[in-house]
């Protein structure tokens, strides 16, 4: 069964509706240089409190150095951290000596071959991976929420590749979703987007996306 994961959770009243909705793991954002969804680390650690012990909370966070990201993780009480940037070795493995309750998963940006190389190279020291969209190389940084569609035949061969559970991201939908999930046979689904209208998480789109996933995949 595939997991799915409602990213950009603004407030409980949302997070009860993803959750009523199959929700299995709730994504809250912290600061960011761009991108759909941040809120204060007040409001992450309030629906971190709220949510059912069955579902996971993710804490996104674009720190980078092991203080900062220690920091921000106790701040917000999550039980999953998922790393959007790049961090080092020694940044792993102080989260999992500060934290080792809290599960992390790190963000791979695919852009190309290379990117199964740098998910080999990082799998080992977490607990899952997830693949998204954006470009962090750009003047103003992009790590996620940009509704793009990135190459699945790439993102099938880290799925092949690692052996930890991955998570597919950018650009999912209703209308893509049986496709992305047969091609790529992710572990998890993660989207923001494309279950929002003007920004809010919308029942409709909600509905419309797992029924599309229950009809070509199997359902949360």
């Amino acid at each position: 069964m595939v997991t799915v994961k409602i990213c950009c959770i603004a407030s409980i009243a949302e997070a009860e509706l993803a959750v009523r909705h199959g929700a299995a793991a709730l994504g809250l954002v912290g600061r960011m240089p761009s991108g759909p969804g941040p809120i204060a680390d007040e409001r992450i650690a309030e629906i971190a409190a709220w949510a059912p012990p069955a579902v996971a909370t993710f804490l996104l966070t674009c720190e980078t150095e092991p203080d900062a990201i220690i920091h921000h993780v106790r701040r917000c009480g999550t039980s999953t951290v998922q790393l959007v940037d790049a961090v080092t070795s020694r940044a792993y493995e102080a989260l999992r000596k500060a934290a080792p309750q809290v599960k992390i998963v790190q963000v791979i940006h695919v852009s190309g071959p290379e990117s199964v190389d740098a998910a080999r190279a990082c799998a080992p020291h977490v607990d899952a991976l997830l693949l998204d969209s954006g470009r962090p190389a750009a003047t103003v940084k992009e790590l996620g929420g940009t509704g793009r569609v990135h190459d699945w035949s790439v993102s099938r061969r880290i799925v092949d590749t690692v052996a930890r559970p991955v998570f597919l991201a950018g650009g999912l939908n209703a209308r893509n979703v049986a496709e992305a999930y047969r091609r790529v046979r992710p572990f998890g689904l993660d989207l923001c987007t494309g279950v929002r209208t003007d920004g809010r998480l919308d029942a409709a789109r909600l509905a419309e996306f797992f029924g599309a996933l229950s009809a070509g995949a199997p359902g949360p």
